[in-house]
């Protein structure tokens, strides 16, 4: 299954210069058990059995009744038949011998093969894994369930020297754009492979670093060969979904481990394939910028050529060249052309912002205080009302603030040349009223209901944004 190395089987920290490398220690008892599980043992039903369904192979024996598999499996350790169950034709059942008992599983099938949450291209592996897991749950019972005690996640002096090197790259050059600067870290450290432990304790002891907080990005993830857990140093058992893998900085964990990890989620640059549709936190995270790239160089080249443009930001783009202006920032980043020369009706630069905030996964003002502000957005009282808009807005994602507050200082602005650009801080509120605020059900109703008060909100922030931010 795989070589008896424990530095090797890790998958995650391999080092080119040996050097400067320190090994993690992974702890290797729960990969022995995998290796001294039962090895499942197919019994061949000895006649051609009719109506067998195509899915299933020669250890299908038909209608069988539970002590007629028990019979069969002769006490195996590791056998394994497929019977059709007497009491309910067309159910079928995987009989598997373990620990001296003959344990029943309804199967199902769908393209894929199984019992639970997993799903398997054959019953061999289905077999396979588990006996694995019911292997190691009845060994190691009481280890499982003290594994998060003692993670590594928050003690990584393994990597120390390690993360000195990568850290003092990250900070090379100041005058660099941020992103510039990851990405030579990246790409001349002579390091092939580092665990998303080191990558995020190079970047939190990074001075400069912001260090926003974000919530790691989890998903149910099959690893090709062994790997072990990076909060816990557990391996991670089974053949396929071990465990989870954030999507966003690769960090590899057990799932009963990813609800211990704090929100500390460094986004990997080369995980991160788009700029809109990203998740604001992480985009920013990933640049290592205070906002998005998209809304300072947007807002730079507004603010050199359009501040008095007439209908600034309510006069619409052709919508071709706004598309054209989001793929080069999906494809070029921060190096993405928005200049005169290539766009010189600013009103394409314009519309390409405002589908920035549109495209947003979660709004600017984020799902979670929308109703605290369309409340605030009720009262009469105009102090009140400040007083209330002033406490939402202190819940919102730092990244999310941020950048709101820039906009605002931007569009406070574009309403001191409104006597060019006829765009008062009412008429910007109806532009901007619903591309930075969404209900969170999606109602058209909803949404209708509400349009006055996301207009007064976005007024209410740009006239006082002084007060406010």
């Amino acid at each position: 299954m795989a070589t008896s190395s424990n530095s090797s089987l890790s998958g995650s920290s391999v080092s080119s210069d040996a050097e400067d490398y320190q090994p993690p220690i992974w702890k290797s008892y729960l990969y022995q058990l995998q290796q001294e599980a039962p090895r499942p043992k197919r019994i061949i039903c000895p006649r051609e059995v009719e109506n067998r369904p195509k899915y299933y192979g020669r250890e299908f024996h038909g209608i069988i009744s539970r002590e007629q598999a028990d019979e069969l499996l002769g006490g195996v350790e590791g056998a394994y038949i497929l019977r059709e169950s007497q009491r309910q034709p067309g159910c079928y059942t995987l009989a598997l011998r373990f620990g001296n008992q003959t344990l029943n599983y309804r199967l199902f099938y769908d393209g894929k093969h199984f019992v639970g949450e997993k799903r398997f291209e054959s019953i061999h592996d289905l077999v396979t894994d588990g006996l694995i897991t019911l292997y190691i749950e009845t060994k190691a019972s009481e280890y499982i369930s003290k594994m998060t005690t003692n993670p590594i996640y928050e003690h990584i002096g393994y990597a120390t020297l390690l993360r000195e090197k990568v850290s003092r790259r990250l900070s090379r050059s100041k005058t660099e754009s941020r992103k510039a600067s990851v990405t030579a870290c990246e790409e001349t450290t002579p390091v092939e492979k580092i665990t998303s432990l080191v990558r995020r304790a190079a970047l939190t002891q990074n001075d400069n670093y912001f260090n926003y907080e974000k919530a790691h990005n989890f998903k149910v993830h099959t690893f090709r060969g062994p790997h072990w857990c990076e909060y816990c140093a557990n391996f991670m058992w089974g053949l396929i979904a071990q465990g989870v893998r954030c999507s966003d900085c690769g960090l590899n964990v057990h799932k009963q481990c990813s609800k211990y990890v704090p929100n500390d989620c460094q986004p990997d640059l080369k995980r991160i394939k788009r700029v809109y549709c990203c998740d604001l936190t992480t985009l920013v995270k990933a640049h290592n910028t205070q906002r998005p790239m998209v809304v300072d160089i947007c807002i730079r080249e507004i603010e050199e050529r359009g501040l008095k443009s007439e209908g600034i930001y309510r006069v619409s783009g052709f919508t071709e060249h706004i598309e054209d202006v989001k793929m080069a920032f999906d494809r070029d980043g921060d190096k993405a052309d928005v200049s005169a020369n290539l766009y010189p009706d600013i009103n394409i630069i314009a519309g390409a912002l405002k589908l920035y905030f549109r495209d947003l996964p979660i709004p600017i003002i984020t799902y979670d205080t929308y109703s605290k502000f369309i409340d605030a957005a009720k009262l009469c009282n105009p102090d009140e009302r400040l007083e209330a808009v002033h406490e939402v807005l202190l819940l919102l994602p730092a990244a999310h603030y941020e950048t709101l507050r820039f906009l605002m200082i931007h569009l406070k602005k574009i309403t001191m040349n409104e006597k060019d650009n006829f765009m008062s801080a009412e008429n910007l509120g109806i532009v901007f009223g619903p591309t930075l605020m969404r209900p969170p059900e999606d109602s058209t109703l909803a949404t209708l209901n509400d349009m006055r008060y996301q207009k007064l909100i976005v007024q209410i922030l740009i006239e006082n944004e002084d007060v406010l931010f």
